[in-house]
């Protein structure tokens, strides 16, 4: 009975919360509305805009219930759409003795920049067309790790004809849903979770680091190579029976326009105008005389070159719209609250204090007991992080996120597969290299 009452406080005070966010907008206006009507002039002035209002209501009423009819259409039309999609789960292999540098990723995934299917606004608007999205996919099943990439049974040939290119001893088989074998409720569920959603900390254009810059794509001994997705490796491992982590990468081709805005928004533009800002803030300083650059960058410190450099180099490359998502999965007897450190430690080493890096945007977590009585806004948000993650959900409804851009660069620093250096036993490799990919892949 406690726990009933409970949970319909909770839900409750979760409407509470809901009506404080959007209070800050309210309260101002109404206080304005009611100003304006104790004053004769304002109140006049109303008068005539209601009558006006009034007099052009069937233009501005067609024109409102046309837009309001457009987007109820598109968002059919790409709902249906979605429907007659068939999405497939690959899962792939390479060899223990694998050398390729992330670099060979690089070049996959630069192939995968399509964005076809939704150039003309009839195939947006009334065919509800829209361009392939794929998640790219790390994950750990009681410590044995697998990569995986969520895609349309239609971009599969296209997808495995490049792994091969890259990768030509590998193997790719599709696999069901391990996400499918978890049942998971929102309430009384014998499973415990947390889950993170992650965002850049700086603007676009400036570049995490890469495996460009810890130097993974030289030509050196195998063991001496930093490879950054070790350490994510070594956690995915590291656990359990009963114990899962997921980690999610959602990828589509960046196509410059903002979906959240109604303006456009090109992040290599904004990356230039970054340089020439950093530029013109440096010349405040004047010159180094001594300085061995050219006037026009004499005046940059060390630390700027350097960032100017890093941008040049990331807005040079093909940009992806993404979102990242990390569950760590338990049953409830086996959750260790340890692993929470592990989903926001593997994303470290990444960042940078001159440059980019990732913060956590949303997590299953509050931060004061009042926020969540009865545990209802918690099982709820937590909840919805599974169904998210499950739905591959973030450019589209209906848990639809703003993305961040990173580059082919970044993208493949963050999801490729290791070499020797990584010696994770868990990790699932093919034991013997195959002679060739299959004969009928297209060419």
């Amino acid at each position: 009975m406690n726990s009933r009452f409970d949970y319909i406080l909770g839900a409750a005070l979760d409407g509470f919360w809901k009506f404080l966010e959007i209070a800050p907008l309210i309260i101002p206006l109404a206080i304005v509305v009611a100003v304006i009507a104790r004053v004769p002039f304002y109140r006049e002035t109303m008068v005539l805009l209601g009558l006006s209002l009034f007099i052009w209501a069937p233009l501005w009423l067609t024109i409102t219930l046309a837009a309001v009819l457009i987007r109820v259409w598109a968002a059919y039309t790409r709902k249906r759409f979605l429907a007659s999609q068939k999405m497939v789960l690959l899962e792939i292999k390479v060899p223990r003795d694998v050398d390729k540098s992330p670099l060979a990723m690089e070049i996959v995934l630069s192939a995968l920049h399509q964005t076809v299917g939704e150039s003309t606004l009839w195939d947006r608007v009334m065919v509800g067309k829209i361009r392939a999205h794929f998640s790219l996919e790390i994950v750990s099943i009681e410590g044995n790790v697998k990569f995986m990439i969520y895609t349309r049974a239609s971009m599969r040939t296209f997808i495995e004809s490049q792994i091969y290119s890259q990768y030509p001893s590998s193997e790719i088989h599709e696999v069901s849903d391990y996400i499918t074998h978890i049942p998971y409720a929102e309430r009384d569920s014998h499973w415990a979770l947390f889950a993170a959603e992650f965002g850049l900390t700086k603007p676009d254009p400036y570049p995490i680091k890469t495996y460009v810059d810890y130097e993974t794509d030289k030509d050196v001994f195998e063991e001496k190579k930093i490879d950054p997705i070790t350490p994510l490796l070594e956690w995915m491992g590291s656990l359990g029976q009963g114990e899962q982590a997921w980690f999610q990468i959602l990828v589509r081709s960046n196509k410059v326009k903002d979906p959240t805005t109604y303006w456009p928004k090109n992040w290599q533009k904004e990356g230039k105008e970054l340089v020439e800002k950093i530029i013109e803030e440096s010349k405040e300083r004047g010159a180094d005389p001594t300085s061995e650059f050219s006037p026009m960058f004499a005046q940059l410190t060390e630390g700027e070159r350097n960032t100017i450099k890093a941008i040049e180099r990331s807005i040079g490359k093909l940009g992806f719209d993404c979102g990242i998502r990390s569950i760590y999965i338990a049953k409830k007897e086996k959750f260790n609250g340890g692993n929470i450190a592990g989903i926001f430690g593997t994303v470290k080493q990444y960042s940078s204090n001159d440059l980019n890096g990732f913060k956590p945007t949303k997590y299953t977590d509050f931060d004061y007991p009042w926020e969540d009585y009865g545990k209802y806004r918690l099982s709820k948000l937590k909840w919805k992080m599974f169904d998210a993650y499950r739905r591959r959900s973030w450019f589209l409804p209906p848990y639809e996120r703003k993305p961040f851009v990173l580059n082919s660069e970044e993208l493949a620093t963050m999801y490729h597969f290791p070499g020797k250096v990584a010696t994770t036993p868990t990790f699932e490799r093919i034991e013997s290299k195959k002679a060739e990919p299959p004969r009928n892949l297209p060419t």
